[in-house]
C-alpha cells in the first residue's frame, strides 16, 4: 500500500535518525534498503490498541484519551484504551510510564525526561509515547499528531485536522527535552485548556500558575502597610529622609519576622505550591535607611539587600523555592552574595528596545550584563519579557523578528524559565500568531522560526497568508531601515516618521487589499484578515487625533466651519465593531474598552475644532516656573486640538504635585459667559485630577475678581482613564485675562499604590467662549 506523500517525507526523515532493526539491515544490504511501515489503520480497522500504565497518572490518562479522539477524527478508526495489566499484543501504543517498556526492552531513562520530555519511538511493531513525570506523555501525543500526522492547532478555534484512509509510520527515535523547564505565554488565547496542553505551557485556564503560590510584587501582600505603617513606620523604606509605604526596610528584623509568618499561612494554604515570591512593589522607592543601604553599598546595586533578605527567608522554607525581583532599581546582579539553592530570581527586561536582538542593541547592553551576571551565580532564573506595545495593544508592534534571538540568548545564559507578557486581555496585534511563535520556541529556540510563521499564515489565513507575510515583512524592514528604538510603552504617533509613515500605511492598507480579494468567499478567513488590519485602522485614527485638521485629520473646514471629516465616523464605528465581534476587551492596558474608545472619540467629535477666544492667545504661568516650559507645550492650551483618552500626547503634563496656575490674555476684553478646562486622570499611574479648579477674570490684568471653583469628587484609586472637562458658566461678564488655578492633591496618600509620591496633572485646552 502507497504512503500519502507527507508520510513518506516523515518515514525518510525518521530513518535517518533512527536506531531500529531497519537501520541495521540497510547496513548488511545497503543497495536494497528495507522500508519499514507501521500501519495503524486502514480503511477504519486497526490491529493497534493504546495502553496505559497499571496505574496511570491523571495526564496519562489524558494523554490516551486524545489520542484515541485524534486517531478517531484522521482516519475513522477507533482504537481501545486498555490497562497494562490486560493481555499483551504485539501491536500496541504505550504511553506514559508504562510497565510493558521493561517488557519489550526499551531501555528508557526516565530521568533524562524529567517532568515533561517525552521520547517517541518505534520498536518493531510497537509504538511507544513516553513522557516525563508531568505532562511528558501529553506533551509526546500532542507532538506525534502535530509532526507525525500532519495535525495544527493556530488557536483554540482554528485546528487543521486532516483525513486519512490509512496511517502509515515509518521508522522514529525523537527524543525532546524542553530547554526551559517553566514556560508561559502570558497571551489570553494560550490559556485554552487544550491549546496549552497542545503547545506546553505552564498555566491553568485562567492564566494561573499552579505551582505559584505568589508570582510577584508581594511585600505588600507580606507586610501590608494598611495594618502596619501608621504605627510601625521604621518597617518601610526611608525615601529622602521620610518613612513611606513603597517599599520594605528588608534590614529589620521585625518585618522579616512578619513576612516569615505571613508566608507561613500562605504556604499552610496552599502547601502543593513550590514557588513563592517575595518580592518589591511596583515603585522605585527602596530604602535608604543606614543598614539598607550599607548592604547595598557592599554590594554596589540595591539587589544587596534584596537578595540577603531573600536568602534569610528561603533559609525558613528549604523545601520551598523563594522567588524575588531583579526589576528596575534591584536589576544589577550583586557583587558578593549569590542566591541559596532555593532562591529563583525573576529577572525583567522592561527597559529594553524591541526594534534589535538585546545582543545587538548597544542601548540593551546593560541588560545584558545583567542576564550573564546572574547567571554566573543563580541556579534559578526565570526571564519576565514582554513582546507587546502595552499603552496600544491593537497597534503595529514588529518585533516578530526579536523573539527567538533574545529567547536564545536566555537559554545560553542559565535562564531556566521564561515568562513572556503578552496581552491577557482578548486581542491585540497579530495575538494568535505571536502566541504561537512564542509557544514554539519556549519548547526549543532553535527551530526555524520562518517556516513556523509560513506554515501558520497559510494555515490561518489560507490564500491570503503569502499577503500578510508581505505586510510582516515590510514592516519589519521599514523599521530596520528607519533605525529608531522600538518601545514597549511606545504609540503609532512615534512611528509615523517610521514604519508609519503616510505613505508605508497607504502601501500597507493596499496588501491588505489584495488579502482580502484573495479570501473573499471564505467569510470565516475573510473576518480573520479583517481582524489582522485592526493595527493599521487603529494606527490611522490615532495618528488622525494627533493631525487633527486637513486631508489626514479628525476635523476640516467646510464652508468656513470646522466639521468632522465623515471617514474618520465610519472608521472609527468599523473598528469598534470589529473589535467587539472578536470580542476585543481592551485596546490599551487596564484600560480603555473598544466601546469606551469609540465613546472617547466620539467626545472628541462633539468637542469639535473651536476657535474660542482663547484660541492661540498667549499664556504666561505664575506655578510651575514658566521659564522651564517649552513653547509649543504652553500653546497646546490654546491650540484648539482637543486630547483624547491617551495620556502620551496632546496633554499638558504638571509635575511633582505642583499646581497649576496661569492666565490667558485674550487680547482684548470680551463677553465672557463660560470657562471650561479639560482633564484627565488615571489613578493607578498617578496622573490625577486636581482636588479643584478656581477661575477669576481680569479687564486690566491685576484686579481679579472671582468667577467660580469646580471641585473634583471622583476618587483617586481606579485603573481606567477618565477624561472630565472642569466648566463654569454664568451671566456675561467684561474680562480681557482670564486666571485659572488647578490645585493638585500634592503626594499621593499612604493607601494608594503609588504611596507618597508626587502626583502629575494632566491639562488640555483653555477654553474661554
Amino acid at each position: 500500500m502507497s504512503l500519502p506523500k507527507i508520510l513518506v517525507a516523515v518515514c525518510c526523515f525518521s530513518l535517518f535518525l533512527c536506531t531500529s532493526l531497519s537501520a541495521q539491515k540497510k547496513a548488511k544490504q545497503p543497495t536494497a534498503p528495507q522500508t519499514y511501515q507501521l500501519l495503524l489503520a486502514n480503511a477504519g480497522a486497526s490491529s493497534y490498541r493504546i495502553v496505559l500504565p497499571a496505574f496511570p497518572t491523571v495526564s496519562e490518562q489524558k494523554a490516551g484519551q486524545v489520542l484515541q479522539k485524534y486517531l478517531l477524527e484522521i482516519s475513522g478508526t477507533a482504537l481501545p484504551v486498555i490497562s497494562a495489566s490486560a493481555s499483551v499484543s504485539d501491536y500496541e501504543i504505550l504511553i506514559g510510564q508504562n510497565e510493558r517498556l521493561g517488557e519489550i526492552g526499551a531501555g528508557i531513562n526516565f530521568n533524562t525526561l524529567d517532568e515533561d520530555g517525552f521520547l517517541i519511538r518505534t520498536i518493531g511493531n510497537r509504538l511507544v509515547i513516553a513522557g516525563g513525570s508531568d505532562k511528558g506523555a501529553l506533551y509526546g501525543v500532542y507532538s506525534f499528531l502535530e509532526t507525525y500526522l500532519g495535525c495544527r492547532m493556530y488557536s483554540p478555534t482554528v485546528k487543521i485536522i486532516p483525513k486519512k484512509s490509512s496511517i502509515n509510520l515509518g521508522a522514529i527515535s525523537d527524543l525532546q527535552i524542553p530547554v526551559f523547564k517553566f514556560r508561559d505565554t502570558h497571551y489570553k488565547v494560550a490559556w485554552d485548556t487544550e491549546y496549552s496542553d497542545w503547545h506546553k505551557q505552564d498555566h491553568d485556564a485562567k492564566g494561573g500558575k499552579p505551582d505559584w503560590g505568589r508570582f510577584v510584587h508581594t511585600y505588600a501582600e507580606l507586610v501590608p502597610p494598611d495594618i502596619y505603617f501608621a504605627s510601625h513606620p521604621e518597617y518601610y523604606s526611608l525615601v529622602k529622609g521620610k518613612r513611606l509605604p513603597t517599599q520594605l526596610c528588608l534590614s529589620n528584623t521585625e518585618v522579616f519576622e512578619i513576612a516569615v509568618q505571613s508566608l507561613r499561612k500562605l504556604i499552610a494554604q496552599n502547601p502543593a505550591a513550590r514557588y513563592w515570591s517575595v518580592s518589591q512593589n511596583d515603585n522605585h522607592d527602596y530604602c535608604t535607611c543606614e543598614k539598607c543601604k550599607g548592604i547595598d553599598d557592599r554590594e554596589g546595586s540595591p539587589s544587596g539587600s534584596i537578595v540577603s533578605f531573600a536568602n534569610k527567608v528561603a533559609e525558613q522554607f528549604p523545601d520551598k523555592i523563594i522567588s524575588t525581583l531583579a526589576y528596575e532599581y534591584g536589576r544589577h546582579a550583586p557583587k558578593n552574595l549569590k542566591p541559596l539553592d532555593n532562591v529563583n530570581i525573576m529577572l525583567c527586561s522592561i527597559e529594553a528596545f524591541r526594534h534589535k536582538p538585546l545582543t545587538e542593541d548597544s542601548n540593551s547592553a546593560s541588560f545584558v550584563k545583567d542576564v550573564e551576571d546572574w547567571g554566573k551565580i543563580a541556579k534559578d532564573i526565570i526571564v519576565w519579557d514582554y513582546v507587546i506595545q502595552f499603552p496600544n495593544l491593537i497597534s503595529p508592534f514588529p518585533n516578530l523578528h526579536v523573539l527567538q534571538p533574545n529567547i536564545q540568548f536566555f537559554a545560553k545564559h542559565g535562564v531556566n524559565a521564561m515568562f513572556e507578557q503578552g496581552n491577557r486581555e482578548v486581542g491585540g496585534e497579530f495575538a494568535a500568531l505571536r502566541t504561537y511563535l512564542i509557544c514554539k520556541l519556549l519548547w526549543n529556540p532553535d527551530q526555524n522560526v520562518d517556516s513556523l510563521m509560513n506554515d501558520f499564515l497559510n494555515g490561518y489565513y489560507g490564500a491570503a497568508g503569502k499577503h500578510i507575510r508581505q505586510y510582516i515583512d515590510e514592516l519589519h524592514q521599514a523599521s530596520a531601515k528607519s533605525g529608531k528604538p522600538l518601545r514597549i510603552f511606545g504609540n503609532p504617533n512615534e512611528e509615523a516618521s517610521s514604519f508609519l509613515t503616510p505613505d508605508l500605511m497607504a502601501r500597507y492598507g493596499s496588501i491588505f487589499d489584495q488579502a482580502q480579494a484573495a479570501v473573499k468567499d471564505s467569510a470565516a478567513v475573510l473576518e480573520r484578515v479583517r481582524i489582522a488590519r485592526l493595527p493599521l485602522e487603529y494606527a490611522y485614527l490615532e495618528q488622525s487625533k494627533k493631525i487633527y485638521t486637513g486631508d489626514r485629520g479628525v476635523f476640516q473646514k467646510v464652508n468656513g466651519q470646522w466639521e468632522v471629516r465623515d471617514e474618520i465616523r465610519t472608521r472609527t464605528d468599523d473598528f469598534t465593531d470589529l473589535c467587539v465581534r472578536e470580542g476585543v476587551t481592551r485596546v490599551k492596558e487596564w484600560c480603555t474598552s473598544p466601546d469606551e474608545y469609540r465613546a472617547s472619540m466620539f467626545r472628541l467629535f462633539s468637542l469639535g475644532m473651536k476657535e474660542h477666544y482663547a484660541y492661540k492667545k498667549k499664556v504666561s504661568f505664575i506655578s510651575p516656573d514658566g521659564s522651564a516650559i517649552k513653547p509649543e507645550s504652553a500653546a497646546m492650551l490654546t491650540d484648539g486640538v482637543r486630547a483624547s483618552h491617551e495620556y502620551d500626547h496632546s496633554w499638558f503634563n504638571v509635575q511633582g504635585g505642583k499646581d497649576l496656575e496661569l492666565v490667558v490674555d485674550l487680547e482684548e476684553t470680551r463677553d465672557v459667559r463660560r470657562l471650561q478646562a479639560g482633564f484627565l486622570q488615571f489613578g493607578f499611574w498617578l496622573r490625577l485630577f486636581p482636588s479643584r479648579v478656581e477661575f477669576s477674570l481680569s479687564t486690566d490684568g491685576k484686579q481679579y475678581e472671582p468667577a467660580g471653583s469646580i471641585a473634583n469628587t471622583l476618587p483617586i484609586d481606579q485603573y481606567g482613564n477618565q477624561q472630565r472637562d472642569f466648566t463654569l458658566t454664568f451671566p456675561a461678564r467684561k474680562a480681557r485675562y482670564v486666571k485659572m488655578k488647578a490645585f493638585s492633591i500634592g503626594n499621593t496618600p499612604s493607601w494608594h499604590p503609588g504611596a507618597g509620591r508626587p502626583a502629575v496633572m494632566l491639562v488640555d485646552e483653555i477654553v474661554v467662549e
